[in-house]
C-alpha cells in the first residue's frame, strides 16, 4: 500500500533516508529567491567517505541548486544558510532577520508542507556504505502522489479522532518547547504529508485488525495490538520533520525527535524510509520491541500489583511498606507530560479502543504535575512544597526498617538543593549516594558540558527520632568524611561532576541526622548555607587529589580554578565536552534572540552557580579572572587556552580575549599572536620570547602556544634564560593539566609537546 511512495531507483539502489530544508523567500531588495534553510551542507563525515554539498545560485530562476562533493575537506565546505536563526541568501548574500524567519515560517505552520529535498542517501546491493544523490523527478512525482493520497484519505475519514493529530501543543515558551514561535501549534504540524500518509497507514492496520477485546481467552489479542501500537510510537517518534540527519562517523542516521527531551526546532531534517529494516523504519523499531520482550521473557518474574495515584496522596497505611523508590521530575529540566503529549496522541488512534479508561482524555494530565515551568505557573516555591509532600508521603508509608532510594541526575545546584531539601524536611537521612550508569551515552543531554553521566541514587533512611546538631561539630565532622568518601570513589573511576554529586550522601547524613542544625547563638543553619561548606571540601579534597602530593594552596588562583573547572567536566574515560564540539547541537535545539551575538567558539561551560561555588570553596574569585573565566547569565565559560593567546602576548592586559580560530585557520592565530610577540619586545630587539606571565598558569599557557606555533627556539629561551623551567611547580601543573586536558584537543597536544622537552632541556 505504501511503496509507490517510496519507489526504488532506476538501478535497484534503495533510498534509505530524504534530506530535506524549511524554506523562505529572501527578503533581499529586488530579491525574491527560495532560500533553504540548512544548518550544514555536510552530508557524511567519515574517513572514508566524506560527502558534502555545494550550492550554486540561479540567479534568473531566483532559486538555488545544489552540487554533490566526494572527498569534500574543510576548504571545500562552506557554511549553511542559516545562523543564530536569521538566513543568509546565497543569491544576493542579504541576511533575512529571525523576526522575519519566524513570521514566513509561522504563516505556513511551520513550513513542512512545502519543504525542498535536497539529497537522497541509498544502498546498493552486495555494495557497503551509503551512496548519496540529488534529487530527480521520480522521488518529487511521488512526495506529489502521498500528498493527494493523505487529502483523499482525510476527506474519506469519518472516525471519532481526527486522521491527522490536531491536538494542540502545550502554549509558547513552555519548558522545552521552541516550535510555536515558527507556527507549529497542533501535534500534526510536525509531520510532512508523506509522513502521515505512512504513519496513519500503519494505525488503520493495528487499529482496524478483527481484534477479540471481550474475552480473557483471547487476551493475545489485546497485548498483540497493544505491542504493535508501541512500535508505531517508535517509529513515529524518528518519522518527523524535527528528526535530525546525523553526518558523524558515530551515528550516520535518523535521530529521534526526543534524543534530547525537548522539542527544538530543526531546519534541514532527514526522513527515514518506514518500509525498510534500518533508518529507524517499521522492522527495525519492530525489531527493538522483540527483543526486549525476548531477554523480558528470561526473566523470573512475580505476580505484582500496580496502581495510578496522586503521589502526595497515596492510599497505603502507615509503616506499610519496607522500600520506597522514586526517580522523581528534575526540577525544570524535563517537561514530562508535555513531551508524553506526542505519543498519546498516537496511542488514542491505535489501542484507545483498548484502554478506553487510561486513554480516555486527549492530552495527559498537567494540573498536579511537579515542575518548575514559569508559563503554567509553577515556580521554584510550587516545586519544593509539592515535592516535600511528596517525600513525606514516602516517608509516612516506609517502615521504620525499610530504605528509600531516590534518583536524581539534574546537574544544577538549584534543582539539587530543592530536592536535598524536600527529602530532609520530610524526616529522612540521607546515609549514601551511589552513581550508577543509566544514561545513553548517544543522547543529546549527554554530549551537554557537564552533564551527569550517571543517575545518582540517593539512599535514605527513616528519622525516627529528632535531635538538634551543633554547627562546630558537623562543620568538623564534613571534612572528615569527604577525604574518606572521594579516594573511594576515584578508585571506582567515579570522577568529575559525577564524584561531586556522589559527595553528596556521605556529607549530608552529617548534617540529615538531625532534624535541625544549630549555631552556638541558637541560629538555624540553612540547607544552602551548609550546602557551600559541601561544594568547598568537596573542591579541596578533589584539588589535593589532582596535584596529588603537591600542595595545591602553592598555586595562584587560576591555576585552581582551572583544573578543578576541567575536572569537574571530566567523566572518567579523558573525555571532556567543550562548547566548539556542542555548538552545531545547541544552534539546533536553544532559540536565541534576535540579534544576539555570535556564540563563542570554543572552552568549557559550567552552570555559573555551580562554578561559583567551586571558585569560592577553593579561594578563587571568578570576576578577578576575567582573561581565564567569561560570564554570561546562567552560564560561565573557561576559555580555551588559543583564545588567552592576545592577552598572554599583548602589551594590554585589558585586551578582551579573542575568539578562537577555526582549525583550518589555525596558523593565521599565530602568525598574529607572533606579530604582538614582536611588538612587544621590539625595545629590546629580541623578539624570540614574549615576558613571562603573572601566574604558573599564565606561563605555562604561554609555554603551549609556542609550542603550537612551532617557535623551538623560542620555548627553549623562555624556559632556561627565562628560568620558567627552574619552577617546580611549573612542571607539576603541566603533570597535571595533561592528566585533565581532552585527548582530542590542542590543549592536550600542545602541553604534552613541552612536557617532551623537559628532559632535553635538562630539567
Amino acid at each position: 500500500e505504501l511503496s509507490e511512495f517510496y519507489p526504488k531507483d532506476s538501478d535497484g539502489a534503495i533510498p534509505i533516508a530524504y534530506l530535506w530544508s524549511r524554506t523562505i523567500t529572501c527578503e533581499g531588495p529586488g530579491c525574491g529567491a527560495e532560500l533553504p534553510l540548512m544548518r550544514s551542507l555536510w552530508l557524511a563525515k567519515k574517513s572514508c567517505n566524506s560527502v558534502a554539498l555545494k550550492i550554486i545560485p540561479d540567479l534568473e530562476n531566483k532559486r538555488v541548486d545544489f552540487e554533490i562533493i566526494h572527498d569534500a575537506t574543510s576548504k571545500d565546505v562552506k557554511d549553511g544558510t542559516v545562523k543564530r536563526g536569521s538566513a543568509s541568501c546565497p543569491c544576493c548574500g542579504y541576511t533575512t532577520p529571525v523576526a522575519s524567519v519566524r513570521k514566513q515560517l509561522r504563516s505556513r505552520k511551520g513550513g513542512a508542507n512545502d519543504v525542498r529535498l535536497f539529497c537522497v542517501v541509498t544502498t546498493r546491493s552486495g555494495q557497503q556504505g551509503r551512496f548519496y544523490r540529488l534529487p530527480v523527478e521520480r522521488d518529487l512525482e511521488a512526495v506529489r502522489k502521498a500528498t493527494e493520497e493523505l487529502e483523499r484519505r482525510k476527506n474519506a475519514y469519518k472516525g471519532i479522532l481526527s486522521l491527522v493529530p490536531d491536538e494542540p501543543l502545550p502554549p509558547q515558551g513552555a519548558l522545552g518547547f521552541r516550535v510555536q514561535l515558527y507556527g507549529m501549534e497542533q501535534w500534526g504540524n510536525l509531520f510532512t504529508p508523506r509522513q502521515l500518509l505512512a504513519l496513519t497507514t500503519l494505525v488503520s492496520f493495528v487499529r482496524n485488525r478483527n481484534y477479540n477485546t471481550t474475552t480473557i481467552d483471547d487476551g493475545l489479542d489485546i497485548a498483540v495490538q497493544t505491542c504493535l501500537g508501541l512500535v508505531i510510537n517508535k517509529v513515529t517518534e524518528r518519522l518527523t520533520s524535527l528528526s535530525r540527519y546525523d553526518t558523524s562517523a558515530k551515528m550516520s542516521g535518523i535521530i529521534g525527535l526526543y534524543s534530547g527531551q525537548r522539542l527544538p526546532r530543526v531546519w534541514d531534517f532527514g526522513e527515514g524510509n518506514p518500509l525498510l529494516d534500518r533508518s529507524s523504519g517499521w522492522e527495525q523499531c519492530l525489531n527493538w520491541h522483540l527483543n526486549v520482550l525476548i531477554e523480558n521473557s528470561k526473566i523470573n518474574l512475580s505476580m505484582g500489583n500496580t496502581a495510578s495515584n496522586s503521589v502526595i496522596n497515596h492510599p497505603l497505611p502507615d509503616d506499610s511498606t519496607y522500600c520506597f523508590f522514586t526517580d522523581p521530575p528534575y526540577y525544570d529540566s524535563v517537561p514530562y507530560a508535555d513531551l508524553s503529549d506526542f505519543f498519546i496522541v498516537w496511542l488514542r488512534r491505535t489501542i484507545g479502543n483498548v484502554y478506553k479508561d487510561l486513554l480516555n482524555s486527549s492530552l495527559s494530565p498537567k494540573d498536579e504535575e511537579c515542575i518548575v515551568d514559569e508559563v503554567k505557573g509553577k515556580d521554584k516555591n510550587y516545586f519544593e512544597v509539592t515535592m516535600a509532600k511528596a517525600m513525606g508521603e514516602g516517608r509516612r508509608i516506609l517502615n521504620p526498617n525499610g530504605i528509600g532510594i531516590i534518583v536524581f541526575a539534574h546537574k544544577s545546584t538549584s534543582g539539587w538543593e530543592a530536592q536535598l531539601q524536600a527529602i530532609i524536611d520530610a524526616g529522612w537521612i540521607i546515609t549514601a549516594s551511589w552513581p550508577i550508569d543509566t544514561e545513553m551515552g548517544t543522547r543529546l543531554r549527554a554530549r551537554d558540558s557537564a552533564a551527569l553521566a550517571s543517575s545518582v541514587h540517593l539512599i535514605c533512611r527513616p528519622r525516627e527520632e529528632n535531635f538538634t546538631g551543633d554547627w562546630r561539630d558537623t562543620l568538623q565532622e564534613l571534612p572528615v568524611r569527604i577525604h574518606e568518601w572521594m579516594p573511594h570513589l576515584a578508585s571506582e573511576g567515579v570522577v568529575g561532576a559525577d564524584a561531586i554529586f556522589a559527595c553528596l550522601g556521605p556529607a549530608l547524613e552529617v548534617f540529615s541526622r538531625y532534624n535541625r542544625v544549630e549555631k552556638a547563638s541558637g541560629e538555624v543553619v540553612t540547607l544552602r548555607e551548609y550546602l557551600e561548606h559541601v561544594w568547598a571540601a568537596v573542591s579541596k579534597e578533589a584539588l589535593n587529589m589532582i596535584f596529588k602530593d603537591a600542595d595545591a594552596s602553592g598555586f595562584e588562583e587560576d591555576s585552581r580554578l582551572t583544573a578543578m573547572w576541567l575536572w569537574t567536566l571530566s567523566t572518567g574515560n579523558g573525555k571532556v565536552e567543550s562548547v566548539e564540539s556542542n555548538e552545531e547541537e545547541e544552534e539546533s535545539e536553544e532559540e536565541e534572540a534576535e540579534g544576539s551575538k555570535k556564540k563563542p567558539a570554543g572552552g568549557f561551560v559550567l552552570e555559573y552557580d555551580t562554578a561559583r561555588k567551586i571558585a569560592q570553596g577553593l579561594g578563587a574569585h571568578m570576576e578577578k579572572l576575567s582573561s581565564v573565566v567569561e560570564i554570561k547569565g546562567s552560564k560561565a565559560r573557561l576559555f580555551p587556552v588559543s583564545e588567552r593567546a592576545k592577552f598572554l602576548f599583548g602589551k594590554n592586559d585589558s585586551l578582551a580575549p579573542k575568539q578562537k580560530k577555526k582549525k583550518d585557520k589555525q596558523m593565521d592565530l599565530f602568525k598574529e599572536l607572533l606579530a604582538d610577540t614582536e611588538e612587544i619586545n621590539r625595545d629590546t630587539g629580541d623578539i624570540s620570547r614574549p615576558e613571562a606571565g603573572n601566574t604558573v598558569m599564565d606561563r605555562l599557557h604561554q609555554a603551549m602556544l609556542l609550542f603550537g606555533a612551532g617557535r623551538s627556539e623560542a620555548l627553549k629561551r623562555f624556559l632556561v634564560e627565562d628560568a620558567v623551567g627552574q619552577d617546580l611547580r611549573f612542571w607539576k601543573l603541566a603533570q597535571a593539566m595533561s592528566a585533565l586536558y581532552p585527548s582530542n584537543t590542542d590543549e592536550k597536544r600542545w602541553i604534552d609537546g613541552v612536557m617532551t622537552r623537559k628532559k632535553g632541556l635538562g630539567f
